[in-house]
């Protein structure tokens, strides 16, 4: 008995290790599945394609005062001559607005309406009046003639003995009745039509229109808000709708001290830099000095005209102006008579920043991370740079290298080191 349980005990199986097995093969299978993916990260990583690298530069002014000397510096502002705050002529509430931040107005174009349910009753009534009294005028008219036909009668009637006196003169004064009543009516007609255009203006009052073109800067009312000429206090009456600048109407007035005020006089030549592009100069001219000072800060104020038009010229932009002695601007003045109207805006970049040769090139302008391919009107080359006549702004800036490399629209790095 004891061999024959020892052999029945050989030819058990043991499950115990069977159960073991498929625990140790799925650790096995998660780590192959992680150095798989470990593995294919780094290839991928090794093998992507890389960004370009490219260097950039700074597209710099070629302005007729950029090379001279300053005799005085001063800081101011970008301001505007030409804006306005819209208000409506009338208070009312406002159930239209058509104005945003940034957009572009036309003179007279409409930017708001309010609420003309009251005024165009009162219209309504107005038209109905002028009616009415025409329509008196009309029966006066009637009456009038009847009477002169009566009073003909009447005095052909006393002729003949056939009626008396008295019926004459009755008919006489009911003649000259109806033609008072006639102009009195006449008179009313003329009262009912003013009246009508009253009404008509305060139902065009309604309407807000833009006194100029200009950009929109701010908004300062929205839709359902009861908007006023005048304060109405209390803090819910809106006095404004809107403001509008006349970006053409752009200068720069900066404060200089009333001890260096003697070297500034008007049609002065100068050069200007924002301080949000301090590599972009800005040619100018002197327009007056006003003739006052300010003695809590011992300063005059001074506005310069600005030569050259910008988009990225702003209002209370931040500005430094140097003012150039008389010699540097006449300098000035005979490049720009040489160079012609395209020298204002003339800008100079490295050779290696152009692609191609003679009147016409193109440029990559990096705009964040990504290219744009420009074409360029060149001018004449000095050493190794090369100026732009038209199709690139200063300040801007521009790929620099192989350039048949790149293409438009594509990312690229830019180099460490790289301004």
């Amino acid at each position: 008995m004891d061999d024959k349980a020892a052999l029945l005990e050989q030819l058990r199986i043991d499950r115990r290790e069977e159960v073991r097995r498929p625990s140790r093969l799925w650790a096995w299978l998660l780590i192959l599945a992680v150095v798989a993916i470990g593995t294919g990260a780094a290839a991928w990583s090794f093998f992507k394609p890389a960004l370009p690298a490219v260097q950039v530069a700074v597209a710099q002014s070629e302005g007729g005062a950029a090379a001279t000397s300053s005799i005085l510096d001063a800081s101011g502002y970008v301001v505007a001559r030409r804006q306005a705050t819209v208000s409506s002529k009338v208070t009312g509430k406002m159930t239209e607005l058509d104005i945003e931040e940034g957009d572009h107005v036309r003179s007279g174009q409409v930017i708001a309406k309010l609420d003309d349910s009251n005024i165009r009753a009162a219209r309504d009534q107005a038209v109905a009046q002028l009616d009415y009294a025409k329509a008196g005028l009309a029966e006066t008219e009637v009456n009038l003639a009847n009477a002169e036909r009566d009073y003909g009668r009447q005095s052909s009637l006393l002729k003949e003995h056939y009626v008396s006196q008295a019926a004459v003169d009755s008919s006489r004064t009911t003649l000259d009745a109806l033609r008072a009543q006639l102009a009195t009516q006449k008179v009313n007609i003329e009262v009912a039509r003013r009246g009508l255009e009253v009404a008509s203006r305060s139902l065009d009052d309604t309407i807000v229109r833009a006194p100029f073109a200009g950009i929109v800067t701010v908004k300062a009312a929205q839709p359902g808000e009861i908007v006023s000429p005048i304060s109405a206090g209390g803090g819910f009456t809106r006095t404004g709708i809107g403001t509008i600048v006349d970006m053409d109407s752009l200068e720069i007035q900066v404060d200089v001290n009333e001890n260096f005020i003697n070297r500034v006089h008007p049609d002065q030549v100068v050069s200007a830099k924002l301080n949000a592009y301090p590599d972009w100069q800005i040619p100018g001219r002197v327009i007056a000095v006003i003739p006052t000072a300010d003695r809590s800060k011992g300063t005059v104020t001074v506005r310069i005209g600005i030569d050259q038009k910008d988009a990225r010229i702003l209002p209370e932009m931040g500005v430094r102006v140097s003012f150039l002695e008389d010699g540097d601007a006449n300098a000035a003045g005979k490049n720009t008579a040489v160079a012609g109207s395209a020298a204002a805006g003339r800008v100079s970049l490295p050779k290696a920043a152009v692609e191609g040769t003679g009147d016409t090139g193109v440029v990559f302008v990096l705009h964040g991370d990504a290219l744009e391919r420009r074409a360029v009107k060149l001018g004449p080359a000095e050493g190794e740079r090369v100026s732009v006549l038209s199709g690139l702004a200063a300040g801007e800036r521009v790929a620099v290298g192989n350039l048949s490399q790149l293409k438009n629209g594509i990312a690229v790095h830019v180099e460490q080191g790289a301004p």
